[in-house]
């Protein structure tokens, strides 16, 4: 598989109705790559307006994917994107998890971006627009940060 391709499968390990996971490379394109397939895959399934909170949500954390982890910085650095839509019409939610090649420098946080700061208000926008969210290594160098908006 080449670097620049994307690897898009329907199911995956999220349990779930509805469940997707699509591959992207580790490159900050793959931010609005990201975001025109969950956008694709969600548009008649949730409201417009839940919609644009996930797609904000994904944005962030793609972006962070690919710039805080050796996802963006090797040359085949991958960056995975699952969503399941999940629960009874009365109760259901939006579960979106976003894997990369992890770093030896840093992990997610939450914290509040100086205000003539360019960045770091990411995961502070996640904290505060997600149901939940949190993260976890995934293997021995990978990590997933995941969140859930309720519907």
């Amino acid at each position: 598989m080449r670097s620049d391709e994307q690897v898009i499968r329907h199911g995956g390990e999220l349990p779930g109705a509805d469940a997707w996971s699509g591959d992207f490379p580790g490159d900050i394109a793959s931010v609005p790559a990201a975001r025109a397939w969950v956008r694709g895959l969600l548009a008649n399934r949730i409201a417009t307006s839940a919609l644009d909170d996930v797609l904000l949500l994904l944005s962030e954390v793609v972006t962070n994917a690919v710039t805080h982890s050796a996802s963006g910085s090797t040359t085949d650095g991958r960056v995975t994107v699952r969503v399941a839509v999940r629960g009874p019409a009365a109760s259901r939610l939006v579960h979106v998890e976003v894997t990369d090649a992890g770093s030896a420098t840093s992990a997610p946080v939450a914290r509040m971006a100086a205000a003539d700061s360019d960045g770091g208000r990411g995961l502070w926008l996640v904290n505060t627009l997600a149901t939940a969210w949190g993260s976890h290594r995934d293997g021995e160098t990978g990590r997933t940060v995941w969140f859930q908006l309720a519907l």
